[in-house]
């Protein structure tokens, strides 16, 4: 699928899911790079490697539904960063972004990949942590009389 068609797509589905928690990730082939002048309110300056077309495409997506790019906002070193190695283990880049809606960042705790771990493809791992208080939500549900 082309990514603007991929882009329109979610488009339509993120506008339908205004109170669901929603978190995004996959193999985009992405590269965000740490260059994010006048996109703080997007990323931020941890990101690896330099932006390419479908990072582009991505940052610019996530300006739209309100998504923060979780892969950008931790410092880890370098290694835990990089999502994908080249063949000849020459290349190295970060290009399998997890983003969140805004109003989550803060239930975001970290982002990183998992080396070790064998799922069979040239792609690391990619581990989103998160703690959300689910309990609160439904205690405030139930004072609202749902």
């Amino acid at each position: 699928m082309h990514p603007l068609q991929l882009r329109k797509m979610l488009n339509e589905i993120l506008k339908k899911q205004k109170k669901d928690t929603v978190i995004l990730g996959g193999d985009l082939n992405a590269e965000v790079s740490q260059d994010n002048v006048e996109l703080e309110h997007i990323m931020c300056r941890h990101g690896l490697g330099e932006r390419n077309e479908n990072g582009q495409l991505f940052v610019d997506f996530c300006a739209s539904p309100d998504l923060v790019i979780g892969g950008t906002i931790f410092p880890h070193k370098d290694c835990h960063k990089v999502t994908w190695v080249s063949p000849d283990h020459k290349t190295e880049n970060q290009i399998d972004p997890v983003a969140v809606g805004r109003q989550w960042r803060r239930s975001l705790l970290d982002v990183r990949n998992k080396r070790g771990e064998n799922i069979g493809s040239d792609h690391h791992l990619v581990v989103a942590k998160f703690r959300m208080k689910i309990q609160a939500y439904k205690q405030r549900a139930r004072q609202l009389g749902k």
